[in-house]
């Protein structure tokens, strides 16, 4: 055959297989996905295939390995056979019957159960609330269950380090796990691993990528989780990684931007709920089950209610995102969504929309400035809807990121927790969230909405219409990239 032939011949290979892959798309990329992430799949493997093709086998599956997602199963059934029928405290009477649906919700979906008499302090200083936790950890007699996505070992955190030494040091077990692909290559990796290993912590990494020692996870199947108990007494949970409010990197320290964060310390019944979700990610990480009294109910320092929802790609659904829905739809007077990364899909777009049009007063704090430029510009292009649908924006102003998580609803329900409002958060990462049920807890809340806002400058629509034309095209692009998952 000559050079013409086999020129032909690759031709025809070429074309066959093209049309081979498409039909192979169609069929198995919407499969059991969003049909916006499912359309965002096929138009990057029909415009470049190649490179279309490769990131779907490398991150197409927004799920974790079915042994890990059969742990969580047996975690799940196990945690409600041991709270079911235990008298968790008094909760608070007259409920609204869609908060107890609601719990009903979460019960089903998370395994949690609810718990009354809890007490609930919020913290707003980044340095206050290391300092708390350190002072936390100072008390612990038996244990200290140490759980963040970024743990840096760094001169702001040297308090919270040194109090896990000092248990240490007297016998109190401390363990110890973080992420490993938002830590690895990061600034103080190598110090922190030495310093815990030093100090006798049992540490772990979480959701290692390492195919060469025979543990590989999906690099953007994160564990977002941040949680911290002591002896099963005091927990805390919220949004604040262990690290420098620069995270030590030096673009951010270039630009100055330094992170603010927002943590809950928390005492009673449900503590025992935090704890669990810390034991469960251990035994998933190390098939150690450790034996503690899990639900050795212990009355808090207050009548909150609160019920613990745990999330991510090791649960059927997407909890959080069912969570903030129900919260979005029963909102009656007053809601203020706090979320560093606010990348909603339709459902929770129109929820919002439609409680503007029901006369809810919606308010969404972000951050001025982005730190993670796609993110930035997929949520910049939500926007024009938002203000058109009634929602009222503050900018938290540079060069601080506000990247901390809540919700309010009305004067009585509040959430906290590591949780952003994007489709990451939805599908990809670990996440924890707190719901509380108290309007002393709420009001704890808008006081720090309140000195959120006095930082902030409003969008208004007018602002936004003048945006000149290549930040419309970036939003836009990174708009279609967010539905990858």
């Amino acid at each position: 055959m000559d050079q013409t032939g086999w020129a032909l011949v690759w031709v025809i290979f070429v074309f066959v297989l093209d049309i081979t892959v498409r039909i192979l798309a169609i069929i198995f990329v919407p499969r059991n996905r969003r049909p916006t992430a499912a359309m965002a799949w096929l138009l990057a493997i029909y415009f470049i295939p190649i490179v279309g093709v490769l990131l779907f086998l490398l991150i197409g599956n927004p799920r974790l390995p079915r042994k890990r997602r059969r742990k969580q199963e047996v975690i799940n059934e196990s945690i409600r056979q041991m709270s079911r029928g235990l008298n968790l405290g008094t909760l608070r009477p007259n409920a609204p019957d869609w908060f107890r649906s609601l719990v009903r919700l979460n019960r089903n979906l998370g395994a949690m159960p609810i718990s009354g008499d809890n007490g609930a302090i919020l913290i707003s200083g980044y340095e206050e609330s290391l300092d708390t936790m350190a002072e936390a950890i100072r008390q612990a007699q038996e244990y200290v269950h140490v759980e963040f996505y970024i743990l840096q070992a760094d001169a702001t955190t040297e308090g919270f380090f040194a109090a896990m030494e000092e248990v240490a040091a007297r016998g109190v077990k401390v363990r110890v796990l973080l992420d490993h692909w938002a830590n690895r290559g990061k600034p103080y990796y190598k110090q922190t691993l030495r310093r815990l290993e030093a100090m006798g912590a049992d540490w772990h990494l979480m959701l290692p990528v390492q195919p060469f020692r025979g543990a590989y996870t999906r690099p953007d199947l994160r564990n977002h989780r941040k949680l911290l108990v002591v002896d099963g007494l005091v927990a805390f949970t919220g949004s604040q990684n262990i690290t420098d409010p620069t995270y030590n990197l030096r673009k951010n320290i270039k630009r100055g931007l330094r992170w603010v964060d927002m943590m809950t310390r928390i005492d009673g019944p449900v503590v025992a709920s935090i704890n669990a979700v810390f034991l469960s990610d251990w035994y998933s990480e190390t098939d150690e089950i450790i034996d503690i009294e899990l639900f050795d109910v212990r009355t808090g320092s207050g009548d909150l209610d609160c019920q613990v929802i745990p999330s991510g790609p090791g649960f059927e659904f997407q909890n959080n995102l069912k969570l903030f829905m129900s919260l979005l739809f029963a909102a009656q007077d007053k809601l203020i969504i706090v979320s560093p990364y606010f990348v909603p899909d339709e459902g929770l777009l129109l929820a919002i929309q439609t409680a503007c049009q029901r006369g809810v007063h919606v308010e969404l704090f972000v951050s001025e400035e982005g730190d993670q430029a796609m993110v930035y510009h997929a949520q910049r292009s939500y926007y024009e809807a938002l203000l058109r649908g009634g929602v009222k924006i503050f900018l938290y102003r540079k060069p601080f990121i506000l990247h901390s998580k809540s919700m309010s609803v009305d004067d009585e329900v509040a959430v906290i927790g590591s949780s952003n409002m994007d489709m990451r958060s939805f599908g990809l990462n670990l996440e924890i969230s707190l719901l509380v049920r108290g309007e002393e807890y709420v009001q704890q809340l808008r006081a720090v909405e309140d000195q959120y806002r006095a930082l902030s400058r409003e969008l208004t629509l007018d602002e936004w219409m003048k945006q000149p034309l290549r930040s419309t095209v970036l939003d836009n692009l990174a708009r279609l990239t967010s539905a990858l998952q």
